[in-house]
């Protein structure tokens, strides 16, 4: 007989039936956050029909240019969020400062992370983008408002992580430290399935490196040397395949489904690299983790960094366990 297809909000609940001492925020916040993807994902879906293509002429708190979808997924997560009774406060790559629980709502014991739309630069050229979100607890007294330094623990605190990837499909990955699973969106009954339950990182996967190599002139000497090992330049080794999308989240999930190693490394000039460690690098580090993988900043564990801003950066290696090890001895020469 046939397996019924199981919903994601079925599966989250089920799990919480492991907890008998859960109060229903956590799964309130997680199942809420799959109806924003849904929402997202079908503005993604019509971006070239309706007006949320390009610039919206400002810059956000990095000095990016805001895409206006960038800018509608970040509202859309917010709204619908924030009135739900779940969370004590928001943090936003596109917000420089926290976001409390504005009255007459409820205020919850959850804090959530968000990347709004991760790879918003690719949205004009119909490229792969995602969410990546984050849920930790809250840890200061509920009867203070909520600031930036709630928001400042480490990976290792996450209660729940994970990315959607708006594709050739939506598929929604998570996990709440008991493995990884995927959800694929089924647009006929408007439902996330599962459809990847407990994804490992294959190992040995493909032999594949995701790294925007436009920069190797700018990296560290390690970087180039460890360039060159994968490409097969040096000690004899055969040369892995290059993957690289400009996405985190489509880069990413190549990596957890096929193996090998993603990396956004810094540079001389700029050593904390690009990427965000408490709105991208964490949630996925935890995810990466979770499947079994390795995440490194090049030289110690990604959920060990204590973080002390909200905006912070840090390099990123996450893939294969034997990878990102290889990665850490050719930049240990770096000092």
């Amino acid at each position: 007989m046939e397996q019924e297809p199981l919903a994601v909000e079925t599966f989250i609940t089920e799990q919480e039936r492991e907890h008998p001492e859960a109060t229903g925020a956590f799964t309130g916040a997680l199942t809420t956050l799959c109806l924003a993807a849904k929402v997202i994902s079908s503005s993604v879906n019509q971006a070239g029909l309706v007006d949320i293509l390009g610039k919206t002429g400002r810059r956000n708190v990095h000095g990016e240019n805001v895409k206006k979808l960038d800018e509608y997924a970040n509202d859309v997560i917010i709204a619908t969020l924030q009135r739900r009774g779940h969370l004590a406060g928001i943090a936003s790559e596109e917000v420089e400062d926290v976001l409390a629980i504005p009255e007459p709502y409820q205020v919850g014991p959850y804090l959530l992370l968000i990347d709004p739309l991760d790879g918003s630069s690719n949205i004009d050229a119909n490229i792969s983008v995602g969410t990546i979100f984050s849920i930790h607890r809250r840890l200061g007294p509920p009867d203070r408002d909520i600031q930036a330094e709630d928001f400042l623990q480490r990976g290792t605190a996450q209660c729940a992580a994970g990315y959607v990837l708006y594709g050739s499909s939506t598929m929604l990955v998570f996990t709440t430290g008991a493995g990884v699973h995927g959800f694929t969106l089924d647009p006929s009954i408007g439902e996330f399935l599962l459809s990847h339950r407990d994804m490992k990182i294959p190992s040995p996967g493909k032999r594949i490196y995701s790294v925007n190599e436009g920069y190797f002139m700018k990296w560290t000497e390690g970087q180039q040397r460890l360039m060159r090992w994968f490409r097969g330049e040096e000690d004899g080794n055969e040369a892995f395949s290059a993957r690289y999308v400009g996405s985190m989240v489509a880069d990413f999930h190549r990596t957890l489904l096929y193996g090998g190693i993603f990396m956004y490394p810094g540079t001389r000039e700029k050593p904390e690299g690009k990427l965000r460690l408490m709105y991208e690098v964490a949630p996925l580090s935890f995810v990466c983790e979770q499947a079994g993988g390795s995440a490194s900043d090049g030289h110690q564990r990604i959920l060990d960094i204590q973080p002390t801003e909200l905006h912070q950066r840090v390099p990123a290696y996450l893939g294969a366990t034997e990878h990102v090890e290889l990665a850490e001895q050719f930049l240990a020469a770096d000092g």
